[in-house]
């Protein structure tokens, strides 16, 4: 009975490690992309239940089935690899002492539900950050969220009741703040000019998209074509890039690493921890979903997860040194030319798909600067 268990288990492991390998953007294919680590760990039980309890299968079903299994297992380890503190890390240390050149940012998804407004505001206080950013921010969460206005007065705010509402707090003058709708007319994001106190200009891009997941969207090309167009906008940019948010998409996803390479944007984590931070109730199942990206000419001073604050999701603290000895000493990410054009292709299909929805005239949003 045991060894048919496992064999079934097995069997579910080498199914959705290969699912996600078709390139569907249904929401049950792209879903499996999360979980590869805890999948890994599921196909490492199976195989060594497998390999020292009796074989229920022939002896050529049985090697063909064992193989099969290891091999989804290393595939899982080597996608999360990278974000482990054995591997090279992609941003370096920095041992830089001037404050003039850093830039501290806290990204928090609030929950919309959560009304532990103390908990997300007294953790945010203490975290010091130069630029936060909350999302699923409505109207509730905006007047309790405003109380950060005291120390960073300069916010741009589109507060929206469809779990998509964001807010940014600066304690550092934003230049040219933009509120936008890039895909769907009702997921905002948002980008600025952040001036640090050594004058040097810092262009943050803060995104949340809608992820594919049931009862959000039946497939996952809006954010898929959400973040690309951010890729494809800061690809190149004159002045070093933030991007940073809720991504609804884990690191090691083809749509990540495809995005990481167009715009040739740097990980903190990578070398140093996955610092997952969705679900924050589940500790057996979390995910890295908010993420902060930024130009090679960084280098990272400190990135930690901030306790729970009673939201599904941890907040994020990382602080950046605006360093440009780094842009020489780091390799950024780069693109070949099937990324640029499942680019465009992701693109194009989303504008074409949005028309073909007709749909309704956007929220506003405000500022103050």
């Amino acid at each position: 009975m045991w060894q048919w268990i496992e064999l079934v288990l097995g069997g579910a492991v080498i199914a959705v490690t290969l699912l996600p390998l078709v390139r569907l953007k249904v929401w049950w294919v792209r879903m499996w992309s999360f979980p590869r680590l805890q999948i890994g760990v599921l196909g490492a039980l199976a195989l060594a239940a497998f390999l020292h309890g009796p074989k229920q299968l022939a002896p050529w079903p049985a090697v063909v089935y064992g193989m099969t299994l290891a091999l989804c297992v290393a595939f899982h380890a080597a996608m999360v690899w990278r974000y482990s503190r054995f591997a090279p890390r992609e941003v370096q240390a920095s041992t830089l002492e001037d404050s003039g050149q850093r830039l501290t940012i806290a990204i928090s998804n609030v929950l919309q539900t959560n009304r532990r407004a103390d908990l997300v505001l007294r953790e945010l206080k203490a975290a010091g950050a130069d630029v936060v950013l909350c999302v699923e921010v409505d109207d509730w969460w905006r007047s309790r969220l405003d109380a950060l206005l005291e120390t960073h007065p300069h916010t741009l705010q589109c507060p929206l009741s469809n779990m998509y509402g964001m807010v940014l707090y600066s304690r550092l003058p934003l230049l040219r703040p933009r509120l936008e709708f890039l895909v769907q007319p009702d997921i905002p994001s948002m980008q600025a000019v952040v001036v640090l106190r050594n004058d040097g200009r810092v262009w943050i891009n803060c995104v949340h998209p809608r992820p594919p997941a049931p009862q959000e969207s039946h497939t996952s090309l809006p954010r898929d074509a959400e973040l690309l167009l951010v890729a494809r906008r800061v690809r190149g940019a004159r002045l070093p890039v933030v991007v940073c948010g809720d991504l609804n998409d884990v690191a090691w996803s083809r749509t990540t690493r495809r995005f990481q390479k167009i715009s040739r944007l740097l990980d903190p984590r990578k070398g140093r921890g996955m610092f997952s931070t969705f679900h924050a109730g589940l500790p057996g199942l979390r995910f890295p979903l908010d993420h902060i990206f930024h130009s090679d000419c960084f280098r990272l001073v400190s990135l930690r997860r901030l306790p729970n604050v009673g939201s599904d999701h941890f907040p994020v603290l990382a602080t950046l040194s605006l360093e440009p000895s780094a842009e020489r000493e780091q390799e950024a990410p780069e693109a070949d030319e099937e990324d640029m054009r499942e680019a465009r292709d992701t693109i194009a299909a989303a504008g074409q798909a949005e028309r073909q929805a007709a749909p309704p005239q956007p929220p506003g949003g405000t500022s103050r600067v």
